[in-house]
């Protein structure tokens, strides 16, 4: 039974964990670690820019705008085109135009210089992402998908934590612009180790007829004398917007782009004006940034957590129940006031659950679609959340230009990521419980163990 001969999908969702797996996170991981560096040093750089050029750090709303908008340009743009074009070099272009798009950021003079720099750097950094998780996710077995996908990109929150603590050393000792110039040489040094050990995905490639690479990379995962020289799954003409709405996947597409619309907008909204509210009760700076790093670092052990409680039992509902529990955290936040203890407990455990669940929302968006449209309806999914990425910030600058308190605040956050429960669990109901053990693909294959009960 040990010897029998599988697809090219059975193979890789029954492998068992090589060095080659960890090579693959490894190097997606990097690349997400990089997008959340950018993402919170260009909040701690404004106020030095805004004091540097004497503007009101209210003008550089455009430039936070410029960044997302392009996040989700990139997303959509490059996700598309890493179906037609692959992973591996839609990957490499988005680091690299996100490398000079910062590199460039110190020759700004004026805010429409500055939002140029930073539209560019984030299709980079949005185009990057599908490519990142839709390769882990097509490495990793069926058995531990969730849990691979979400410690890939468990490096967002840490390089998030880790682009706050370096922009103050860097501003401290260098100035703004040391900030930039260090968040385009490190992508630039990334580049040749992507170049050198990140692969193609072998679905990919074997949609596209090259099976010589496809068993070169079997021969990586010691599996190659067990494949059949067979895929899985119907053949699907190129990837397009209107493929994510065919072959019942319609319901799970506007589902999932609820989800992540909702819980972008959460985490952009705490992240921006967890800062503001605290200066707002009378709590110092210092507060206020370990309060952040906390809601990066609960991200991290959430999704660890939730990844491996939904790997062992049932996803939709072990990930929506994250997301309604994040919701009672976020909305007491408001009730902390001037108790910085209070603040960084509530902002650990939101970080946990909501931002958890939202980490772990990624693989279930890339168990969802199949190969030949994954990196597209990834893409299409992080563009709908960069658009709620726009909006949590732009509602909290409202809300509290109307005067709302903190508690009725964080109330109106916490209700987003109830609906974004919500809407996950309408996706186990309505969707995942229709087609067990997604993606769509699976009900039209032969699981791995039912092709060993077959041939045993």
């Amino acid at each position: 039974m040990d010897n029998a001969k599988l697809n090219l999908e059975s193979l890789i969702d029954s492998a068992a964990l090589r060095s080659f797996h960890f090579m693959v996170i490894g190097c997606c991981a990097l690349t997400a670690m990089l997008d959340g560096f950018d993402t919170q040093s260009i909040a701690f750089v404004v106020p030095d820019i805004a004091t540097a050029w004497g503007i009101e750090p209210a003008r550089f709303a455009a430039v936070f705008g410029a960044g997302l908008f392009g996040g989700l340009l990139g997303a959509i743009a490059f996700g598309r085109a890493g179906d037609r074009f692959g992973r591996r070099p839609t990957l490499l272009l988005s680091v690299l135009l996100f490398a000079v798009g910062s590199l460039v950021t110190p020759a700004a003079g004026s805010l429409r210089d500055l939002s140029a720099a930073r539209l560019v750097t984030g299709i980079g950094l949005g185009g990057a992402l599908p490519a990142a998780i839709a390769l882990t996710s097509e490495y990793a077995p069926r058995h531990l998908r969730t849990t691979l996908v979400s410690l890939m990109f468990c490096g967002f929150p840490l390089g998030a934590v880790l682009g706050g603590l370096a922009s103050a050393k860097l501003i401290a000792a260098f100035g703004w612009q040391s900030v930039f110039i260090v968040g385009g040489a490190l992508p630039l040094a990334l580049l040749p180790l992507l170049m050198a050990f990140l692969p193609e995905s072998a679905r990919f490639l074997a949609a596209k007829g090259r099976l010589e690479a496809v068993a070169g990379i079997l021969a990586s995962l010691r599996c190659l004398e067990r494949w059949n020289g067979a895929t899985a799954g119907r053949p699907e003409p190129r990837a397009r917007i209107s493929s994510l709405f065919t072959r019942g996947r319609a319901a799970g597409t506007y589902l999932l782009w609820t989800t992540f619309f909702l819980s972008l907008l959460v985490t952009y909204f705490l992240i921006n004006w967890i800062p503001v509210v605290a200066h707002r009760n009378g709590l110092d700076t210092a507060t206020a940034v370990v309060a952040v790093a906390m809601l990066n670092l609960g991200s991290i052990v959430g999704s660890l957590v939730i990844a491996r409680l939904a790997d062992w039992s049932d996803r939709g509902s072990t990930i929506g129940w994250a997301y309604a529990i994040g919701a009672i955290a976020i909305a007491l936040i408001g009730y902390a006031g001037a108790s910085g203890a209070w603040l960084c407990a509530l902002t650990f455990v939101a970080g946990v659950c909501s931002i958890g669940a939202q980490l772990c929302t990624v693989a279930l968006c890339s168990g969802f679609y199949d190969t030949p449209v994954r990196a597209t309806g990834i893409g299409w999914s992080m563009g709908v959340g960069r658009v709620g990425a726009i909006a949590g910030p732009v509602l909290g600058g409202l809300l509290l230009g109307a005067g709302i308190s903190s508690p009725a605040l964080f109330f109106i956050a916490g209700a987003a990521s109830l609906g974004a429960a919500i809407a996950v669990f309408a996706l186990k109901r309505f969707v995942l419980d229709r087609h067990p053990g997604a993606p769509v693909e699976s009900s039209t294959a032969l699981s791995a163990g039912d092709l060993l009960r077959r041939t045993g």
